[in-house]
């Protein structure tokens, strides 16, 4: 993330908590009330944006975590690519070797 981008989040999130407290106030709101809601609401948004990001993590549907996949299967691809025919004919032999040898398959 550049600076730039940063500073225009941070900006973003000071309207974001700016704005719902001029509106409850121009619509008649007391001071006081028109905080405490203002800031209910921000705490909210933030408390959801939180839990989406830890629902992500958890269900491992991060960036970083698809790039690792895409970068480990193309390793494997590109091995396998390497393979000569008698190497590549051994290792399905040997693959379906532990399939017969497990119990259940």
């Amino acid at each position: 993330m550049r600076r730039i981008d940063a500073i225009a989040i941070t900006i973003g999130v000071f309207i974001a908590g700016g704005a719902p407290y001029f509106l409850l106030k121009g619509a008649g709101i007391d001071s006081l009330s028109a905080g405490i809601w203002s800031q209910l609401l921000l705490v909210g948004g933030l408390l959801g944006w939180l839990a989406s990001y830890l629902f992500r993590v958890v269900s491992k549907d991060m960036t970083y975590n698809q790039q690792l996949k895409d970068y480990e299967d193309a390793v494997l691809q590109k091995r396998l690519e390497e393979l000569t025919p008698e190497e590549l004919e051994k290792l399905q032999a040997e693959i379906e070797q532990e399939k017969k040898g497990k119990p259940g398959s």
